[in-house]
């Protein structure tokens, strides 16, 4: 996919695939057979940013596990789960939201995230991802899935001073 120049202002909507974008990729099983994930905090942060700008954000997974509903609870960002076919289910989203899916940033690691990804305008990856995913990424980037990619995202690519959007009192008037 050819590079492309993209800025904040012109992205309607944000969509995360979840395992490998906003974990590391693993999957921790205790005795009882339950599932845990490692998951970055300074995420939490640039979540916190997003909503502040107001940007629409979800995540989108294959996957249907309490892990994500706690994480996306905690984020404070829908998450549709259950998702056979990403494609089919970014275009549902698209026309129940109300948001051009040319308009769309879609953050994707892994194979079931291809087509989905195809149908978005902005795209872009963690690292460690499938090198078809990198191929058609629009934006690599240098950290791995699950360790800080949303703020990377923001504080490096976009240039964002989250000090200034988020502890910059409002002058009174």
């Amino acid at each position: 996919m050819k590079k492309l120049t993209i800025s904040l202002e012109s992205i309607e909507a944000i969509v995360f695939d979840f395992d490998g974008v906003l974990t590391d990729n693993k999957v921790y099983l205790n005795q009882d057979g339950k599932e845990s994930v490692s998951c970055s905090r300074a995420d939490g942060l640039a979540f916190d940013v997003l909503r502040k700008l107001q940007k629409s954000v979800y995540i989108l997974s294959t996957e249907r596990n309490p892990v994500i509903t706690a994480r996306a609870k905690k984020l404070k960002i829908p998450a549709i789960q259950s998702v056979n076919n990403k494609a089919d289910g970014i275009k549902q989203l698209a026309k129940k939201e109300v948001f051009d899916l040319q308009k769309t940033l879609y953050i994707g690691n892994d194979l079931n995230d291809y087509h989905a990804m195809q149908l978005c305008g902005y795209t872009a990856c963690p690292s460690d991802s499938h090198n078809k995913i990198k191929e058609i990424s629009a934006i690599v980037l240098e950290t791995t899935g699950g360790n800080g990619i949303v703020r990377e995202l923001l504080e490096v690519f976009f240039q964002l001073d989250f000090m200034k959007i988020l502890y910059t009192k409002k002058e009174e008037k």
